[in-house]
């Protein structure tokens, strides 16, 4: 009999769950639009001394490095736990195309014995205060944490864990514009006055954030851990790029009123387009503190996980690698 599915929390859970202190054999289930993330996760869990194999769907083109064992496989039941068999961890990235297996994920992985699950967050949580638009998104996201938290209660052997980084900032902030910062032509656009703050965690922060949970299995278990790099705003990151090229920004102001209204317009139509008018939106959405995961370091699992803090400088710096 299962036993009732509660949500998930970023508190710390007293499931009567068993966990072995040693975790060393780590699979990353990763897909081409996840490399992004998944290529900085399994680097990082290689440099901390797991022994890591990659599974993907047999249709991916993705690449991984050199000398990591590769599975491609169907992601049904059967093949999944059969891969899976022998494994202490799974770290589940598979993007926002692959959100629609994870409840088949966790139960392949509890039927091959797996003691964690890292399921795929690396975003707000489940606290997050989206925009109305995005509760289907949001919907579909929790189908997979309730099903890991229900697994755990049902069954002490098995236990997970949700990663809860906010905005990917190095890697945001150098691939959308849209964010308020066009790397390469040296502009900017900032919304309202520049000033809402937001949470960001860096890829290396992330990539750090799965080590340390699977080194720490006890106090990460069946829950929401918390990072961030870093509270910023926009101004505070204008004026570090200002300084790291030594030139001044061409500077257009807008504001998230306008930018909502475009999102909104444009999901009503069925037109592309509006996620990330809306993302960034309610990235800066004027006194909302929508996004900000942990208002102080001290709010946070970095301490435990091993997260770093860094500067909107540092930032800046890895955002700018390969630009003049």
């Amino acid at each position: 009999m299962r036993l009732p599915s509660h949500e998930p929390t970023d508190k710390p859970q007293t499931h009567n769950y068993m966990m072995t202190a040693f975790i060393k054999k780590v699979v990353v289930i990763a897909s081409p639009a996840s490399g992004n993330f998944g290529t900085p996760i399994t680097a990082g869990l290689i440099s901390a001394g797991f022994d890591v194999t990659v599974i993907s769907r047999i249709q991916s083109t993705a690449t991984f490095p050199a000398g990591i064992p590769v599975i491609k496989i169907e992601y049904t039941l059967d093949e999944l736990t059969k891969a899976l068999a022998g494994q202490d961890a799974v770290v589940c990235v598979v993007g926002p195309a692959g959100i629609v297996h994870q409840v088949t994920l966790v139960d392949a992985a509890e039927a091959a014995g797996v003691k964690r699950f890292i399921i795929d967050d690396f975003g707000w949580g489940p606290n997050v205060r989206g925009l109305s638009e995005f509760k289907d998104v949001h919907a579909q996201r929790r189908l997979g944490w309730n099903h890991a938290n229900a697994r755990a209660e049902a069954n002490p052997a098995f236990t997970y864990t949700g990663i809860t980084s906010g905005n990917p900032i190095d890697w945001a902030l150098r691939r959308f514009p849209l964010m308020g910062f066009n790397v390469a032509r040296r502009q900017a656009i900032i919304y309202d006055a520049g000033t809402e703050k937001f949470t960001g965690t860096t890829l290396n922060g992330i990539s750090q954030a799965v080590v340390g949970v699977l080194q720490h299995p006890d106090e990460t278990a069946n829950r929401f851990v918390k990072v961030r790099s870093l509270a910023t705003c926009q101004n505070e990151l204008l004026e570090a790029f200002q300084s790291h090229t030594r030139s001044e920004w061409e500077v257009e102001r807008s504001s998230t009123k306008a930018l909502m209204e475009s999102g909104r317009s444009k999901f009503h139509a069925g037109v592309s387009g509006w996620v990330l008018e809306l993302v960034v939106a309610q990235l800066f959405d004027q006194g909302e503190a929508r996004c900000v995961v942990a208002p102080l370091r001290e709010d946070s699992d970095c301490d435990l996980l091993g997260v770093l803090d860094e500067t909107p400088q540092d930032i800046v710096a890895k955002a700018m690698e390969g630009d003049s």
